[in-house]
């Protein structure tokens, strides 16, 4: 019945500081839409639709209540070293995680909202 994910949202503070964040740190594309009423990182075939508090009456939003799972073209050191160079301090990792299509080894660390992201490569 489901064959993808099309796009997740995230509840961030601030839209423009979310945006600049995922394009430094993780080369996400900003995009508009919406005849440039909302905003979302697009990367791959999906994207991270973005919004404040409020913005969507239907969920039960949160800031920093995030939690995603990405995976990196690139090795994990060099996603390590590229993370330093950023500036985002890892939490944990690499470790072992079982990912949706087997074995992963994982990167952790948060984004200026608390939002827990993970980059991780195939074991």
């Amino acid at each position: 019945m489901i064959s993808h994910i099309d796009h997740l949202v995230l509840t961030v503070t601030d839209i423009e500081a979310a945006q600049a964040f995922y394009a430094r740190v993780l080369g996400m594309t900003p995009v508009t839409f919406a005849g440039g009423t909302r905003r979302a990182l697009a990367f791959g075939s999906q994207k991270i639709n973005l919004q404040t508090l409020g913005m969507e009456r239907r969920n039960r939003a949160a800031i920093g209540s995030g939690d995603l799972c990405l995976i990196a073209d690139w090795p994990l050191d060099q996603v390590a070293a590229h993370l330093a160079d950023s500036g985002v301090e890892i939490l944990e990792g690499p470790v072992e995680k079982s990912g949706a299509t087997g074995p992963i080894l994982s990167l952790y660390f948060t984004d200026p909202d608390g939002n827990l992201i993970e980059v991780s490569r195939p074991a």
